[in-house]
């Protein structure tokens, strides 16, 4: 199994559209002001938004960079605030966190192959 597709809930779309166009990704569905689908530059997954109220958290997003710093420096650039910069976590992610404009959190990271085959990996581990 594979993810190819993410759907997240935001009062208001077209906020959102502007925000996931300024990280990169490619309008694929226009039906704005109730949904839009987005093609991600890398490994064709979908991501799309949905309109609706948004009960407080609960949905978070990795899109996973091979150059985080990079991408996050150009995102910076272009106007994207981010609540946390880049940093090594214990899980051996390199990660950094924002939130979209309906209150989704957001990781950009890189995880390489500790995304699927960390050292504690279950089937690694003794019996």
């Amino acid at each position: 199994m594979r993810l190819n597709q993410v759907t997240v809930t935001m009062p208001d779309l077209d906020a959102g559209w502007a925000f996931y166009r300024r990280l990169g990704l490619t309008p694929i569905v226009d039906a704005r002001p109730r949904y839009a689908r987005f093609l991600c530059p890398d490994g064709g997954s979908t991501f799309s938004l949905h309109q609706g109220d948004v009960n407080s958290g609960g949905t978070t997003v990795y899109f996973e960079c091979d150059d985080l710093d990079q991408t996050v420096s150009r995102l910076i650039e272009g106007g994207v605030l981010f609540a946390s910069a880049p940093e090594d976590k214990s899980w051996r992610w390199r990660e950094a966190e924002l939130f979209d404009p309906g209150g989704n959190r957001i990781v950009l990271y890189f995880a390489g192959a500790n995304r699927t085959d960390p050292p504690w990996r279950l089937d690694r581990a003794p019996e």
